[in-house]
């Protein structure tokens, strides 16, 4: 006898949310691996943070669609492959498919040293863009969650700190609930100028949005 779960009925409707989704539809016809590449087009549409030149550094870049986005920005003729101009370089602690003009290196950014194989790969450079699109495991346990994530968002607001220009920027992923209020706090304190960012693309039942921080004031 089959019986119906409720999760089962969830990840249903999931999967016909999914399906349907005009950015999923985007993506698989533009050749992004994630709807989450129109996230990162959005913001620096909005707000013209990526440069043909630039050193990017995608901290959280598995599978791979904001390296494919800034790719593609930092290319003359904004494709997906030939030339370049500029530099980028992706960590994550997941494996990542090959993405062509991409330096991916694999592991925890949290380990200092993954961070400091980070900082060779730049090669003195100070970057002009971090992204982050990291998140830790959630366990459903909210003050547990909020204090993983805060944790994510500190380190990445501290690299930035310490290997920003001092005119570049910072794109981060947050949720709201508990511990944003805090989040928003310490950007504040730590770039000159901060604008949340509630994009399109980033599903509306989703508690997930962006914080961008413009101008590092240097580490506290």
């Amino acid at each position: 006898m089959k019986v119906k779960s409720k999760s089962k009925k969830v990840n249903k409707a999931w999967l016909n949310d999914h399906v349907n989704d005009p950015y999923v539809k985007l993506a698989k016809k533009e050749g992004y691996r994630a709807r989450a590449a129109y996230k990162l087009k959005e913001i620096d549409e909005s707000l013209s943070l990526i440069r043909p030149g630039h050193l990017v550094v995608d901290l959280g870049s598995a599978p791979g669609a904001w390296s494919q986005y800034v790719r593609r920005r930092l290319s003359p003729e904004g494709a997906a492959v030939g030339e370049l101009n500029g530099t980028i370089i992706a960590i994550d602690i997941l494996p990542m498919e090959p993405v062509e003009g991409v330096t991916f290196l694999q592991g925890d950014f949290r380990e200092p040293e993954m961070l400091a194989r980070v900082v060779e790969a730049m090669a003195g450079r100070k970057a002009d863009v971090v992204v982050s699109d990291m998140a830790p495991n959630l366990s459903g346990i909210e003050s547990a969650d909020a204090a993983r994530m805060a944790h994510v968002v500190e380190l990445a607001i501290e690299f930035s700190q310490n290997h920003l220009k001092p005119e570049g920027a910072l794109v981060t992923k947050v949720f709201h609930g508990s511990g944003y209020s805090q989040l928003v706090k310490l950007f504040k304190g730590s770039f000159r100028i901060v604008k949340p960012i509630k994009p399109k693309a980033s599903r509306d039942k989703s508690s997930e949005t962006f914080i961008v921080g413009i101008g590092p004031r240097g580490p506290q």
